[in-house]
Protein backbone atom coordinates (compact mmCIF):
# COMPACT_ATOMS: atom_id res chain seq x y z
CA UNK A 1 0.00 0.00 0.00
CA UNK A 2 1.07 3.59 -1.05
CA UNK A 3 2.21 5.82 2.17
CA UNK A 4 -0.30 8.48 2.41
CA UNK A 5 -0.32 12.23 3.98
CA UNK A 6 -0.10 12.03 7.52
CA UNK A 7 1.87 8.99 7.73
CA UNK A 8 5.57 8.56 9.01
CA UNK A 9 7.91 7.58 6.72
CA UNK A 10 9.12 3.75 7.09
CA UNK A 11 11.98 3.50 9.18
CA UNK A 12 14.90 1.50 7.38
CA UNK A 13 18.54 1.81 6.84
CA UNK A 14 19.59 3.06 3.63
CA UNK A 15 23.40 3.96 2.39
CA UNK A 16 23.50 7.60 1.96
CA UNK A 17 26.12 9.70 -0.42
CA UNK A 18 26.67 13.50 0.70
CA UNK A 19 29.21 16.04 -0.54
CA UNK A 20 31.20 13.25 -2.76
CA UNK A 21 32.32 11.27 0.90
CA UNK A 22 32.10 7.87 1.03
CA UNK A 23 28.62 5.95 1.75
CA UNK A 24 27.31 6.09 5.11
CA UNK A 25 24.48 3.85 6.43
CA UNK A 26 21.61 5.66 8.03
CA UNK A 27 18.98 5.00 9.16
CA UNK A 28 15.38 7.19 7.20
CA UNK A 29 14.70 8.11 10.86
CA UNK A 30 17.30 9.74 11.07
CA UNK A 31 17.48 11.39 7.94
CA UNK A 32 13.73 12.63 8.10
CA UNK A 33 13.18 12.44 11.79
CA UNK A 34 13.84 16.57 12.37
CA UNK A 35 12.67 19.19 10.34
CA UNK A 36 11.49 19.87 6.20
CA UNK A 37 12.74 17.71 3.86
CA UNK A 38 11.72 16.99 0.46
CA UNK A 39 12.46 13.61 -1.09
CA UNK A 40 12.48 12.70 -4.51
CA UNK A 41 12.69 9.74 -6.61
CA UNK A 42 13.59 8.57 -10.01
CA UNK A 43 13.59 5.50 -11.62
CA UNK A 44 17.62 5.19 -12.17
CA UNK A 45 20.69 7.14 -12.45
CA UNK A 46 22.15 7.85 -15.30
CA UNK A 47 18.71 7.11 -17.32
CA UNK A 48 18.27 9.90 -19.26
CA UNK A 49 15.25 11.86 -17.97
CA UNK A 50 16.79 11.50 -14.61
CA UNK A 51 20.13 12.86 -15.82
CA UNK A 52 19.03 15.28 -18.10
CA UNK A 53 16.13 16.63 -16.16
CA UNK A 54 15.54 15.30 -12.59
CA UNK A 55 18.08 15.79 -10.63
CA UNK A 56 19.62 18.71 -12.65
CA UNK A 57 16.70 20.53 -11.94
CA UNK A 58 17.20 19.53 -7.67
CA UNK A 59 20.54 20.99 -8.15
CA UNK A 60 19.43 24.36 -9.73
CA UNK A 61 17.15 25.02 -7.33
CA UNK A 62 18.91 23.76 -4.41
CA UNK A 63 19.26 26.81 -2.83
CA UNK A 64 15.83 28.13 -3.21
CA UNK A 65 14.97 24.91 -0.77
CA UNK A 66 17.62 26.05 1.57
CA UNK A 67 16.19 29.10 1.60
CA UNK A 68 13.30 28.06 2.73
CA UNK A 69 14.68 25.78 5.26
CA UNK A 70 13.91 22.61 3.43
CA UNK A 71 16.75 19.59 2.91
CA UNK A 72 16.47 17.85 -0.33
CA UNK A 73 17.35 14.20 -0.58
CA UNK A 74 17.06 12.58 -4.02
CA UNK A 75 16.80 8.55 -4.16
CA UNK A 76 17.28 6.02 -6.40
CA UNK A 77 17.05 1.91 -6.62
CA UNK A 78 20.80 1.44 -7.12
CA UNK A 79 23.68 0.41 -5.83
CA UNK A 80 25.61 3.09 -3.66
CA UNK A 81 28.68 3.60 -5.53
CA UNK A 82 26.31 4.47 -8.87
CA UNK A 83 24.83 7.08 -6.80
CA UNK A 84 28.58 7.65 -5.78
CA UNK A 85 29.53 8.50 -9.29
CA UNK A 86 26.15 9.60 -10.09
CA UNK A 87 26.67 12.74 -8.09
CA UNK A 88 30.18 13.14 -8.90
CA UNK A 89 28.96 13.82 -12.82
CA UNK A 90 26.16 15.69 -11.71
CA UNK A 91 27.94 17.97 -9.50
CA UNK A 92 25.57 17.74 -6.54
CA UNK A 93 26.57 20.67 -4.32
CA UNK A 94 27.02 20.18 -0.73
CA UNK A 95 24.19 19.37 1.37
CA UNK A 96 22.36 17.56 -1.72
CA UNK A 97 21.88 14.04 -0.21
CA UNK A 98 21.65 11.05 -2.28
CA UNK A 99 20.11 7.16 -1.12
CA UNK A 100 21.25 4.69 -2.72
CA UNK A 101 18.23 2.08 -2.40
CA UNK A 102 19.87 -0.49 -3.57
CA UNK A 103 17.46 -3.54 -2.75
CA UNK A 104 14.80 -0.90 -2.96
CA UNK A 105 13.81 -1.90 0.80
CA UNK A 106 12.79 1.75 1.65
CA UNK A 107 11.36 2.25 -1.37
CA UNK A 108 8.53 -1.00 -1.42
CA UNK A 109 8.31 0.26 2.18
CA UNK A 110 6.53 3.33 0.96
CA UNK A 111 4.61 1.13 -1.55
CA UNK A 112 5.90 3.57 -4.48
CA UNK A 113 7.69 0.54 -6.38
CA UNK A 114 7.39 -0.67 -9.72
CA UNK A 115 8.28 -3.62 -11.92
CA UNK A 116 10.46 -2.83 -14.91
CA UNK A 117 11.85 -6.42 -15.57
CA UNK A 118 10.51 -6.41 -18.97
CA UNK A 119 12.77 -3.39 -19.33
CA UNK A 120 15.63 -5.14 -17.68
CA UNK A 121 15.83 -3.04 -14.84
CA UNK A 122 14.05 -5.04 -12.63
CA UNK A 123 12.38 -3.36 -9.15
CA UNK A 124 12.81 0.27 -9.48
CA UNK A 125 11.52 3.72 -7.71
CA UNK A 126 8.06 5.49 -9.32
CA UNK A 127 8.93 9.05 -10.35
CA UNK A 128 8.08 11.05 -7.26
CA UNK A 129 8.50 13.44 -4.69
CA UNK A 130 7.29 13.70 -1.16
CA UNK A 131 7.53 16.76 1.42
CA UNK A 132 7.66 15.66 4.93
CA UNK A 133 7.75 17.69 8.25
CA UNK A 134 9.54 15.97 11.44
CA UNK A 135 9.30 12.41 9.57
CA UNK A 136 5.78 13.06 8.71
CA UNK A 137 4.60 12.75 5.02
CA UNK A 138 3.27 16.43 4.17
CA UNK A 139 2.99 16.31 0.65
CA UNK A 140 2.82 13.60 -2.19
CA UNK A 141 3.41 13.80 -5.79
CA UNK A 142 3.58 10.27 -7.92
CA UNK A 143 3.84 11.11 -11.79
CA UNK A 144 2.01 8.76 -13.55
CA UNK A 145 4.04 6.27 -16.12
CA UNK A 146 6.60 8.24 -18.82
CA UNK A 147 5.24 11.90 -17.10
CA UNK A 148 7.54 14.42 -15.25
CA UNK A 149 5.39 17.33 -13.76
CA UNK A 150 4.56 17.09 -10.66
CA UNK A 151 8.03 15.46 -8.63
CA UNK A 152 10.26 18.54 -10.62
CA UNK A 153 11.93 20.71 -8.33
CA UNK A 154 10.03 23.64 -9.87
CA UNK A 155 6.99 21.40 -9.03
CA UNK A 156 8.00 21.24 -5.23
CA UNK A 157 8.72 24.54 -4.50
CA UNK A 158 5.67 25.96 -6.32
CA UNK A 159 3.90 23.02 -3.68
CA UNK A 160 5.63 24.32 -0.53
CA UNK A 161 5.48 28.10 -1.12
CA UNK A 162 1.59 27.43 -2.08
CA UNK A 163 0.89 25.56 1.20
CA UNK A 164 3.38 28.29 3.34
CA UNK A 165 0.92 30.93 1.82
CA UNK A 166 -2.13 29.25 3.09
CA UNK A 167 -0.82 28.23 6.36
CA UNK A 168 -0.05 32.18 6.99
CA UNK A 169 -2.96 33.56 5.23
Amino acid sequence: MTIQIGQALPDLEVAVIEEGAPVRRLSTASLFKQGRVVLFAVPGAFTPTCSDHHLPGYVQHYQAFRERGVDVIGMAVNDAYVMQAWAAVQQVPPGLRLVADGNGSFTRALGLEFDGTAYGMGLRARRFALYAEDGVVRQLHVEAPGEFRVSTAEAMLLAITTSEARTAG
